[in-house]
């Protein structure tokens, strides 16, 4: 009988390694796509410079925040243009996976309850294989350090690297760029850096939801009250709001975000504030201050003057960096001098019919705000214009080349 089963287990062994299974669809005559996300788009790990031990922190369930905030917290430093991590053993790492895919596919491959709130280019990578796309030959992925300035010269030198790789593992066929949000400013900062390198490599550019003249809205009240990522019961899989705000007060990323001052805007986005004042009289008074694009840096230094964190049982200061502002500056430049190469096509996609935050307001003139310092405990009010949710449609659309 044992040796009637041991025969029937071999026989079966044998049959299935008989079926063949489908290969997928494959075709030789498409042009390789390289695929670049926006903010938090990423998978970042930590790597322990003693040991070489490595573990993802962004994203990740269990130990989230604790992780996020030993290993991913960070300080600008303004003599090379880098965020540092607060942990001087740790270094961020971006994984190169299945040539690139693998970091901005799923964020957290672990999860399983609520999977969807951290896909990122997975449906459409999905798609694109279903059409014909193979990874290593037509289609790739260019992670990066997200917490990084757009123009870091670590991260471009990265990019043309991945543009040659990409060039040659596709037998010399030129390179398909599809950004999307804040990946459209790092590709265009390359472009303006490195012009000569995006027109030999790359056919076509599209950005999608490309913040090109920032996120008024959200970046505002980003500064003062943090970011979250996800809505809903959700969140509880994610980062604390607060120790992401810790975080993005140091990233050279946000500040460049920030809604272009010299834009001609057809709504000026503004910070408001409901506060209380003595009047003439000497009687408390409540007035609506607004604030535009770069009059709103006051409001920002005021309001987080005093802001720090307990690192390893240190208080270290996170005021508003004045040092990052500086390397913006020269960040505008690159943005606003970059051309499309003679060659490359660009096409620009962007959302339309969502109320996007443009504008915010804090206080009522019921509850105003009676100090500065207290921003960061407010809730923030969104003054909302056309666009896709989170990009304004005036912030995204480009009327004309070379921008």
């Amino acid at each position: 009988m044992a040796m009637l089963l041991e025969d029937i287990v071999q026989s079966v062994e044998i049959w299935l390694k008989l079926i063949k299974k489908p290969q997928p669809y494959v075709d030789p005559n498409l042009d390789p796509v390289l695929l670049v996300p926006g903010i938090a788009g990423s998978i970042l790990n930590a790597v322990d410079d003693e040991t070489g031990k490595e573990e993802r922190v962004w994203v990740r369930i269990l130990g989230a925040d604790y992780k996020f905030r030993t290993k991913l917290w960070s300080r600008f430093d303004p003599s090379t243009g880098k965020t540092e991590s607060l942990d001087p053993n740790t270094t961020i790492r971006v994984p190169e996976e299945r040539y690139g895919l693998g970091a901005i596919d799923v964020l957290d491959p672990d999860m399983i309850v609520g999977r969807d709130c951290v896909c990122y280019f997975h449906d459409m990578i999905v798609e694109m294989l279903k059409w014909g796309f193979q990874e290593g030959k037509t289609l790739f992925g260019f992670g990066y350090d997200f917490r990084q300035s757009n123009r870091l010269q670590e991260t471009m030198d990265r990019l043309a690297t991945k543009l040659e790789s990409v060039y040659e593992a596709s037998g010399g066929k030129k390179i398909n760029v599809i950004s999307h949000s804040m990946g459209g400013l790092l590709v265009k900062c390359f472009m303006g850096l490195h012009s000569d390198i995006f027109q030999k490599y790359v056919k076509n550019w599209i950005a999608i939801a490309a913040p090109f003249r920032g996120a008024p809205g959200y970046i505002a009240s980003t500064f003062l009250n943090g970011m979250s990522f996800v809505d809903g019961w959700e969140q509880n899989f994610f980062i604390s709001k607060w120790s992401m705000h810790q975080l993005l007060i140091e990233c050279p990323s946000i500040y460049e975000l920030m809604a272009c001052p010299h834009f001609h805007w057809q709504h000026i986005p503004l910070l408001e504030i409901w506060r209380e004042k003595e009047g003439c009289d000497g009687y408390p008074r409540t007035i609506l201050e607004s604030y535009r694009p770069g009059n709103c840096i006051d409001i920002f230094k005021e309001a987080l003057s005093g802001n720090t964190v307990d690192y390893n049982g240190e208080m270290i200061p996170l005021p508003f960096n004045l040092e990052i502002l500086k390397w913006v500056k020269e960040t505008q430049k690159v943005l606003s001098h970059a051309k499309v190469p003679s060659g490359v096509k660009f096409y620009n996609i962007y959302g339309i019919n969502l109320e996007t935050p443009h504008s915010v307001c804090y206080g009522s003139e019921e509850a105003p705000v009676t100090n500065i310092q207290d921003l960061r405990f407010f809730q923030p009010k969104y003054i909302c214009v056309d666009g896709d949710g989170t990009v304004p449609a005036e912030s995204a659309k480009v009327s004309r080349l070379p921008f």
